[in-house]
């Protein structure tokens, strides 16, 4: 396995993120995870993707009539999901 190998996670884990969120949201939260994945990889730098108020902290990315936040860890090469906001009105 290469080192130049970028990657996802949720943080702490998949069922503290994700619980309770529509799985339409989640599945598009996963796609776009996986295209700032294949960004990362190419070289774009997606530490100033989504809405923030600077680059390389926490972001913000619409998803499904919801949003996620995301951290941009370039040393371990990797994007990790912090916490997925449903649209509103979901019960």
């Amino acid at each position: 396995m290469s080192t130049n190998t970028w990657s996802w996670e949720y943080d702490p884990d998949r069922e503290h993120v994700v619980g309770g969120v529509p799985a339409e949201t989640v599945t598009e939260v996963e796609r776009l995870a996986g295209q700032l994945v294949e960004l990362a990889a190419v070289g774009v730098d997606v530490a100033d993707m989504g809405h923030g108020p600077r680059a390389g902290g926490l972001r913000r990315m619409d998803a499904a009539g919801g949003w996620f936040h995301f951290l941009v860890a370039p040393r371990m090469r990797l994007i990790i999901i912090v916490k997925i906001v449903p649209p509103f009105g979901h019960p």
